[in-house]
């Protein structure tokens, strides 16, 4: 069975909520390589969004002002994962000799 939303079939769940609550949710997550500006314009807009939504779907609303409180993931700032190294115990100076009986 297909999930079909306003005639559109979501392919992602994140497009499944967008499409199901009719709410744009990075207007409310933001992104990760927004700007400071570009996330007090986003936040005014939302404050709007949020304000004229609670009168008319206050369920989605709440759902949305949960959004606001979320943090976006920060991208790594050249794209790469970082490097893990293993610590190895440090040499205790004596030396284990494994002898081979003939």
């Amino acid at each position: 069975m297909k999930n079909i939303v306003a005639g559109r079939e979501p392919v992602t769940a994140t497009e499944f909520i967008e499409l199901a609550l009719g709410i744009d949710l990075e207007l409310f997550t933001g992104s990760a390589t927004e700007s400071a500006m570009e996330r007090a314009a986003r936040l005014d807009v939302a404050h709007e969004v949020l304000a004229d939504l609670g009168e008319s779907d206050p369920e989605t609303a709440a759902y949305a002002a949960s959004l606001l409180r979320t943090l976006p993931l920060k991208a790594q700032a050249n794209g790469r994962r970082p490097r893990r190294t293993v610590r190895r115990p440090a040499s205790t100076g004596i030396a284990v000799v494994s002898a081979v009986a003939a």
